[in-house]
């Protein structure tokens, strides 16, 4: 899980937003749980206390004492309901007090003594020596005779507090099995709504300079989402047509200017075969024709390019054999390489046939071996190796030359890219060798990658589907 993602820290958000809500809640229904039931209790041993203070000591001189004392346990039964209930003279003197709850709950001879009868009536809590604790509520009464008393309801805070464990329990195991149930709900909801962010992400991935055709999927939801994918199609739509006028302005520019530079090197080689023609002038006829055919062949090279990226480049489809192919190749060039003192050798161990263009493949061929003898220096060597890795034909081509800085790697494929701009240009390198190779190779279904170490030499390797035939 990526803790990173916009899912991720979305249900995060959601789940602590969530507990925060929850405990918030839990607290509030508890504490107002907790007031209710101590308000409802207080109420409940008030009206105890007026009842027993209205029915019975009213008239307390004319009933008498044991009338109330008898009266209390039959209509009340203190000790059956774990209740405490105690009536004091205002001298202090005890005219009733219940006796022990049946649970032995509490001890009500532990109970501290009333206050005077001139309190004002309230509640009060009363802790217990042996832990257990009471709210009684104690009632200052006047009889009909003047006669003042203290009525004292109370009962255990037992019931409260097993409520509140009860409901604290329910919450401590809801309350995170709620946040569970909704962090993975949430992360769900979050992971479906955003899919189509992945869609568009991968699907701009696929999507580089040679298929700009391609359009990002687009959901109809009528969402941000949605908007999105439609702005980057639009967006991609714009780049597609502006590479496709800086293709048709190289194909044209290219294409017309063959036709001058041909009539250029026709003119200057007829005038340097004037036999009248002083040798200052020749020299000078001779270095432009060289400069006339480089700059033919660069206009070749574009319009090659050209014409490969647009898919207008006429190739045949035929199966060959890519090992006999490299090996009649490398035999070729290697006159080109004694001449600069390389080893030039070629490794074919397996039988690998290959559909496409001959002549293309050979051109690619022919550029990678070329450019690992010009940047390999004497007594170096080059090695030209064919096999198979994953079911695909690969080609490499090794070098112990001078290699390409690292900061150079990224560009090495891109036209008229020289890590060595002097230097290549005297070894008759323009820059657009290796772009011919890559647009070739991709044209083909390929891949063309190259590691390098500087000052240790550089390794080509280019990747290629195997014909059916003999596909694994």
């Amino acid at each position: 899980m990526n803790t990173r993602s916009i899912r991720f820290r979305l249900t995060a958000w959601y789940a602590g937003l969530l507990a925060l809500l929850l405990a918030l809640f839990g607290g509030s229904t508890l504490f107002g749980l907790a007031h209710y039931l101590q308000r409802s209790l207080t109420d409940s041993l008030a009206r105890q206390a007026r009842q027993i203070g209205e029915d019975f000591l009213l008239d307390v001189q004319t009933s008498g004492e044991s009338y109330v004392v008898d009266e209390i346990n039959e209509h009340y039964s203190p000790e059956k309901n774990d209740h405490f209930v105690r009536v004091t003279h205002a001298d202090g003197s005890t005219l009733y007090v219940s006796g022990a709850p049946i649970n032995k709950g509490f001890d009500p001879s532990q109970v501290s003594a009333a206050p005077l009868s001139s309190s004002p009536a309230g509640a009060r809590e009363e802790h217990l020596p042996g832990g257990g604790e009471l709210l009684i509520y104690s009632l200052p009464f006047k009889a009909r005779d003047g006669s003042r008393f203290v009525i004292e309801s109370g009962a255990p805070y037992g019931a409260i507090e097993e409520a509140l464990r009860g409901l604290l329990w329910t919450l401590a195991i809801a309350l995170p099995v709620m946040i569970a149930v909704a962090a993975a709900g949430g992360y769900w909801i979050m992971r479906r709504a955003l899919r189509p962010l992945d869609e568009i992400a991968s699907g701009a991935e696929r999507i580089t300079s040679r298929n700009l055709s391609e359009r990002l999927p687009v959901t109809a939801s009528g969402d941000e989402i949605e908007r999105l994918a439609l702005a980057l199609n639009r967006m991609i739509a714009r780049l597609d047509e502006s590479f496709q006028y800086i293709r048709r302005f190289t194909a044209d520019a290219s294409h017309e200017l063959r036709t001058p530079l041909t009539v250029l090197r026709g003119e200057m080689e007829a005038m340097a075969g004037r036999p009248d023609l002083d040798e200052e002038a020749g020299a000078t006829v001779g270095s432009s024709l060289e400069e006339t055919e480089r700059l033919s062949r660069i206009v070749e090279s574009l319009l090659a390019i050209s014409r490969l990226d647009a898919g207008e480049a006429q190739m045949e489809r035929i199966r060959f054999d890519l090992p006999e192919l490299t090996t009649t190749t490398v035999e070729q060039m290697r006159l080109l390489a004694e001449d600069r003192q390389i080893a030039l050798s070629c490794e074919t161990n397996e039988d690998v046939t290959i559909e496409g263009d001959r002549a293309r493949i050979k051109q690619v061929i022919v550029n990678l071996v070329d450019n690992a003898i010009k940047y390999t220096p004497e007594g170096g060597a080059v090695k030209v190796s064919v096999g198979v890795k994953n079911d695909r034909a690969v080609m490499r081509v090794e070098d112990n030359g001078m290699g390409v800085p690292a900061e150079a790697l990224p560009h090495v494929f891109e036209r008229f890219y020289r890590v060595d701009k002097a230097r290549s240009r005297q070894m008759g390198g323009v820059g657009l060798g290796l772009a011919i190779a890559k647009s070739i190779v991709t044209a083909h279904g390929g891949q063309v990658t190259v590691e390098s170490d500087e000052g240790r030499g550089s390794r080509f390797c280019v990747s290629l589907p195997r014909s059916g035939n003999n596909s694994k």
